[in-house]
């Protein structure tokens, strides 16, 4: 099917944003914008006070409090709005009177609507945390684990029986901020292979090595029920001996959800109606799952079936409305991008991570294709979207245009580079007196050292946050946090200064060396690189690493890691997209001729809008894509 759509009129780079960052890339789309116009500059923005890291795509208001007493308070405010600017093109394809399904859409959080069913994606929370925490429970658990984004909770067992909770959201009405919870029994029948879960009135029996479907669920962030906060959960029974349960991130549950996860708001019920529950949360393949060794890779494959078949299910019903509705629909599927992330080293002989035993291995129960081995897997995932290629175009029929398209391409992550490692070794950042780097973290003293409390910022000239930012700790935009004793405030002069200062940072980072290697590409600065409107927003360097570098998980949090460079040896990403954008641009497919010349994101969203007679709004930067 990829070769039916691709034979006449070819297979086209699409250029991605700068930084080729997801939350970027697809706000460049939805806008037709730069981020200079939407104000999206990667996954992680910074507190210019405080220096924290926080979310990119919403500013949440700050809530304030009425106390009450025996530890309960009431809450007021708090709402998170989007941060992004600029008019999504379905909006404006509304005001045209163009119906539009838009499904899954990445970024579209807080939900905007259409002249249709508008469905948010990536970015979307989980009901406990941003991006969810899974919850690990287990007879013999392991000291030495590290795990920052799930829950492990030990459990005992008594006579084939175990009782412990499923936690949910933390309680607003709460001072110290107590994670509501209900309980949760495990029944054991260790002859027959399998467990009974009791939680909210339901039992769920569980060969073991299953998964069970979704469960809908309830906490009460209040006596009495007054405040329900309703969620779906999955659980996969790992092991019996010793006992292994893992519980998915609680979802928001789509026929009652705590946020709107679709617009109007009962359109996610309704598609419950016509396909079942689904994954509300924006990345419902299980990375950190993984990540922290809590899911297997072959466990990992599963719980990504579980969502490629979701989406499927989703698709039909989108299909069937676009038939009946006409107009425009768009779908969304995550799993090339999430698994390709997790699973890149067995694609990649010469990754640090590389297994080359491991690589030969069957994955024939997931792939359901004779011969095919974990090296394969990543081809694997483009062959599980070829039949869904073929059924849109079954579905849409020769008069429709169709395109596929991706927003970033991929590369291998080899080596970790970290940034504020290589700003403290080149005099940029300097240290409290007495602090010092991380140690390596297999020494067993080693703790996290952060910019936002081991940085004395009265010397200090640079730092980073975010996978790809550079800051300046510029005067005037850096501002003194009254909270702490010492002066935050930058110390870098805008104009000359700022600018020299760039421009050496730029040249160093360009010149840097690892071994025969440069792992910096190409840097970019916001003042050519983007528009205007919110360009002061904006990183003083975007840093574009080659292929086969990346900055480093913890650098891009504020940590200040031992080491500049270090192999990948897992525990992230193995493959990745946070590079120069000409290292993995996006991918173009139509039904149409495209026209000569290179396009990108904000191109096609021009395009979408040509298809219909309308002419770009103002601030969009795209041309058309199509003959």
């Amino acid at each position: 099917n990829f070769v039916r759509i691709s034979s006449a009129n070819g297979i086209h780079e699409l250029q991605t944003s700068v930084p080729p960052q997801s939350p970027v890339a697809w706000s460049n789309f939805i806008t037709g914008r730069d981020p200079g116009g939407h104000g999206i500059f990667d996954f992680i923005h910074r507190d210019p006070m405080t220096r924290l890291p926080i979310p990119s795509t919403v500013k949440a208001e700050a809530p304030s409090t009425i106390p009450l007493p025996a530890g309960w308070q009431f809450p007021l405010g708090g709402d998170a709005e989007s941060n992004r600017t600029g008019v999504a093109f379905w909006s404006i394809l509304k005001d045209h009177g163009v119906p539009a399904d838009v499904w899954r859409m990445p970024a579209n959080f807080p939900v905007e609507g259409s002249e249709g069913w508008s469905f948010s994606g990536m970015m979307t929370p989980a009901i406990d945390s941003a991006y969810g925490k899974y919850t690990y429970y287990v007879t013999e658990p392991d000291p030495s684990a590290i795990v920052n984004e799930g829950r492990i909770v030990p459990v005992r067992e008594f006579d084939g029986r175990i009782d412990t909770s499923l936690g949910g959201p933390a309680s607003p009405f709460k001072k110290d901020g107590q994670t509501a919870s209900i309980p949760l029994t495990i029944l054991l029948d260790r002859e027959a292979r399998a467990a009974a879960i009791v939680v909210a009135g339901r039992v769920i029996v569980l060969p073991e090595g299953a998964w069970s479907d979704w469960v809908q669920v309830s906490f009460d962030l209040l006596p009495l029920g007054v405040a329900p906060v309703a969620g779906i959960v999955r659980f996969h029974l790992k092991r019996l001996a010793p006992f292994e349960l893992y519980a998915s991130p609680v979802n928001i549950d789509p026929t009652s959800p705590i946020a709107p996860v679709s617009e109007p708001a009962d359109a996610s019920a309704e598609v419950v109606e016509r396909a079942g529950f689904y994954y509300t949360q924006g990345m419902p393949e299980d990375v950190n799952g993984l990540k922290e060794g809590v899911l297997t890779e072959a466990e990992f494959l599963a719980q990504g079936e579980i969502v490629h078949r979701e989406g499927v299910r989703l698709l039909d019903v989108g299909l069937a409305r676009w038939k009946e509705r006409g107009g425009f629909l768009f779908f969304y599927f995550s799993g090339v991008d999430l698994c390709g992330h997790m699973l890149w080293r067995h694609h990649d002989a010469q990754h640090p991570n590389h297994d080359a035993k491991k690589a030969t291995e069957s994955t024939e129960a997931w792939s359901e294709r004779a011969g095919s081995t974990w090296k394969d897997v990543i081809f694997d995932l483009y062959l599980r979207m070829d039949p869904i290629v073929g059924r849109v175009l079954d579905e849409a029929g020769p008069n429709a245009t169709v395109i596929v398209m991706s927003d970033h391409g991929f590369a291998s992550y080899r080596r970790k580079f970290s940034l504020n490692t290589w700003l403290l070794e080149n005099g940029y950042l300097v240290l409290k007196e007495g602090r010092a780097r991380e140690l390596l973290e297999s020494d067993p003293a080693h703790e996290p050292v952060t910019i936002f409390d081991a940085v004395d910022w009265s010397r200090t000239r640079a730092y980073g946050v975010g996978f790809n930012g550079l800051y300046l700790n510029l005067a005037g935009r850096e501002r003194d946090d009254p909270a702490t004793k010492e002066d935050e405030s930058g110390i870098v002069k805008p104009g000359a200064e700022a600018a020299q200062l760039v421009a050496e940072i730029d040249a160093k980072l360009l010149a840097m060396k690892d071994g025969d290697a440069r792992p910096i590409l190409r840097n970019d600065r916001p003042d050519v690189a983007y528009a205007a409107e919110r360009r002061a927003e904006a990183p003083d360097l975007i840093v574009g690493y080659d292929a086969n570098y990346g900055n480093s998980d913890e650098s891009s949090l504020g940590r200040i890691p031992h080491d500049v460079l270090t192999d990948n040896l897992g525990g992230t990403f193995q493959g990745s997209h946070l590079m120069a954008p000409e290292v993995v641009p996006g991918m173009l497919l139509s039904t149409r001729p495209v026209l000569d010349g290179r396009h990108g994101l904000e191109d096609l969203t021009v395009e979408i809008l040509k298809q219909y007679g309308i002419q770009p709004a103002a601030g969009m930067r795209g041309k058309p894509v199509l003959k």
